[in-house]
């Protein structure tokens, strides 16, 4: 229990701040939270007054009297109806406000961190935590004010009117209260336990389905369909288990605060009859007596029931700051100056890097330089690091030793928006947004008009087949661009480089997975798009590289060759055996053909 009120105080001391904007609202939602109290705190006051007047004798209750003390309360009461009112409406659109400025705020975050922490994070968490979890904090952050409000109100003004009733009986009854708060902070902590597990839990099932039907094609190809879904009931029952232990845990802690208030209800009926029948009570003060401790109890309960709504909250708050405080690896450093003219100039200098400390190093003391406009392909074994080299050069990774610099100038020292606006990357793993073809083409610049996409997609040797979709250039192309070919997709991308038009240019064995035909489209677009730009090219089929200015080999000890097709060949060293080796490949390829 001693740690749970810090982490929750520390919790809260964060998540107020998102108040502020909206502390207007705020104000009146309290001040019309109090206001419905009225009616329950005044009523017992009218029973009291008209049952002490009846025992005296019925003639005391007069026709006006009786209008008199009907018309407050249909006032009180429209008094609460149009409180309630308010809190419902402009309370929940409040919440509905903060949980918009909680997502993007988790958004923007999410947006600005480095790679390694996706490769470590499952979207689906991510997912979970973006969604369902800043619901619960909406209807958390419109009530939690209100129902703490409304419980101190009611619990102080009650113990006063009680006490002023009699003294002795209230405080008998308010001696039980620190059983049930006791009650509460135990099962609260359970609570939070079982609540934060199904989060976690239901995280994962988002993952798993993602994961399975993202990857439907590959599932039903291999006839998994009955593994995707023991995978997925697994998942689905563990589940189910978290959240019987979390009914569980809900079932014994209002079982128990039920019986507290029973017990309470118990004292004040046999203790208030001694006291009426001793003659400290009368008939009045006894019947407002009762609808007091009930009114009490009922507040009590209410702030019982509410708990479960806290410790969701809670939960949410919690797993939102986990991710805002994930750090950010890779931010513009205080003295970040923009990239301008860029010509391409690229240096590396005693560069090395490893993704963590428990993995040796990807790269060690690399010196390398790309001079402005200069066409080179890497090359060499898989894990050589040659995509890694290439990650570092729009700061995806930062170095663990050295520098990279652009045109003299250390990356690290650069905006990462005018760094990354000068590079432009074509990739083997092609990743169409959901939309149209158009869409996904002016990705490369935003605002781009349909003259400047259509010149892209020409100048990428997409063009023709774009035309012959059905809706040409505004045709939906599916989740990830699942209704177009490899090669189609690959040139789609091209376009996007073009509309982008960057002085330099990664390109990632960006024909690896095609067919030959749609390879060899593919290559004329790209070797259309590096024209007059800086161009590296991770290279798998070797064909694709003859007319690079220079060719660099990577192993595991680093740069081993350099040169050009021809010089390499001629050294008959790695490149040339890399050579003959793929040689050896297609021919076999062709054979079986």
């Amino acid at each position: 229990m001693k740690t749970e009120k810090p982490r929750n105080k520390g919790l809260l001391k964060r998540f107020i701040p998102y108040y502020k904007p909206y502390l207007g609202t705020l104000t009146l939602d309290l001040v019309f939270a109090a206001l419905t109290t009225a009616c329950a705190l005044i009523f017992p006051q009218l029973v009291r007054e008209i049952t002490d007047l009846a025992v005296k004798g019925l003639k005391n209750i007069t026709a006006g009297l009786v209008m008199k003390l009907g018309l407050l309360y249909l006032g009180l009461l429209l008094l609460e109806a149009g409180s309630r009112y308010y809190m419902q409406s402009q309370g929940h659109i409040m919440g509905a406000h903060i949980e918009r400025d909680m997502r993007s705020s988790l958004f923007a975050h999410l947006s600005q961190l480095s790679f390694s922490y996706y490769s470590s994070t499952k979207i689906g968490q991510i997912m979970a935590r973006i969604t369902s979890d800043l619901f619960e904090v909406t209807e958390f952050a419109h009530h939690c004010p209100e129902e703490f409000l409304i419980a101190f109100i009611n619990l102080v003004v009650t113990f006063i009117l009680l006490a002023g009733t009699n003294l002795t009986l209230t405080l008998i009854i308010f001696l039980c209260l620190p059983l049930m708060l006791i009650s509460i902070f135990i099962f609260n902590r359970k609570m939070r336990e079982t609540f934060s597990a199904c989060r976690h839990q239901l995280g994962e099932i988002n993952a798993q389905t993602e994961d399975s039907l993202l990857g439907m094609r590959v599932v039903q190809s291999f006839a998994n369909e009955e593994v995707e879904r023991e995978k997925f009931e697994e998942g689905n029952q563990t589940f189910l288990h978290l959240k019987q232990r979390q009914y569980k845990v809900m079932g014994a802690f209002h079982s128990t605060t039920r019986l507290l208030n029973g017990i309470m209800n118990l004292l004040v009926l046999v203790l208030g009859a001694v006291f009426l029948a001793r003659g400290q009570l009368t008939a009045g003060e006894f019947a407002s007596y009762l609808l007091y401790i009930n009114l009490l109890l009922s507040t009590v309960t209410r702030l019982v029931d509410f708990m479960e709504q806290f410790q969701r909250g809670m939960t949410g708050i919690e797993r939102y700051f986990e991710i805002l405080d994930a750090p950010l690896e890779i931010k513009d450093s205080k003295d970040a100056v923009p990239l301008q003219n860029v010509k391409g100039d690229i240096t590396l200098e005693n560069v090395s890097f490893q993704y963590d400390t428990e993995s040796g190093k990807v790269l060690s003391d690399v010196n390398l330089h790309v001079p402005s406009g200069q066409n080179v392909a890497l090359v060499g074994p898989s894990g050589s690091g040659k995509t890694t080299l290439c990650n570092l050069i729009p700061r995806f990774y930062d170095v663990t030793q050295g520098r990279v610099l652009i045109d003299g100038q250390d990356v690290k020292k650069l905006t990462l928006k005018s760094l990354r606006g000068s590079i432009g990357m074509v990739q083997q793993d092609v990743y169409l947004f959901s939309g149209t073809v158009f869409d996904n083409i002016a990705y490369g610049k935003p605002g781009a008009t349909e003259k400047e996409v259509e010149e892209a997609a020409k100048l990428a040797g997409a063009h023709e087949f774009i035309m012959a979709l059905p809706k040409g250039y505004h045709t939906y192309v599916g989740e990830r661009g699942v209704k177009l070919s490899g090669g189609q997709k690959q040139r789609l991308s091209i376009a996007r480089v073009f509309l982008k038009d960057p002085p330099i240019l990664l390109l990632d064995e960006a024909t690896s997975a095609l067919d030959n035909e749609s390879e060899m489209l593919v290559q004329n677009s790209l070797e259309e798009l590096a024209k007059g730009r800086t161009t590296l090219t991770i290279a798998h089929r070797l064909t694709t590289i003859k007319n690079a200015d220079v060719i660099w080999v990577l192993t595991d000890k680093g740069l081993e060759e350099s040169g050009s097709h021809e010089e390499l060949l001629q050294k008959k060293g790695l490149y040339w055996h890399l050579y003959q080796m793929y040689n050896d490949k297609e021919q076999q390829e062709a054979v079986k053909a």
